[in-house]
């Protein structure tokens, strides 16, 4: 059985998306360039709201969890790992990463991508703060 579950965002002028090894996406509306790998603000949800049977699927290992994120028509797809160590208790972010280091806002390890594949007309679309997106989770 898959679960999906949808985290709307907003874009921010200070989105630079070029860090090599972690997207994020945060319910905080401010940011800074330092803020690399940051994609949205505004997020409606951190790890703390996702729903338990979400988070019991992301930490079962043997999960196939898959993420796109779109914006306006383009769609960015990667793809991650759960772990039964992840925490998911973190109550403003989201992390996704490369690596395989965890943390409260750790929601995925080993993932393929990080920010810096964006595609870069979308990091254009997502440095304007009237710009709209959705975060998709589906885990399998």
């Amino acid at each position: 059985m898959i679960v999906k579950f949808e985290i709307l965002f907003s874009g921010h002028e200070n989105i630079r998306s070029n860090h090599q090894k972690t997207i994020e996406i945060t319910k905080e509306s401010h940011l800074t360039p330092q803020g690399d790998c940051i994609i949205g603000v505004n997020a409606s949800s951190s790890c703390a709201d996702l729903p338990l049977e979400l988070k019991n699927q992301l930490k079962n290992p043997e999960s196939k969890i898959k993420f796109s994120i779109r914006v306006a028509d383009k769609e960015f797809v990667l793809e991650g790992k759960g772990h039964p160590e992840l925490i998911l208790s973190h109550t403003e972010d989201i992390v996704i990463r490369k690596s395989d280091f965890i943390c409260p806002r750790t929601l995925a390890i080993k993932c393929d991508k990080a920010s810096d594949l964006l595609p870069r007309d979308m990091v254009t679309l997502l440095q304007d703060p009237k710009t709209k997106g959705i975060f998709t989770i589906s885990v399998g």
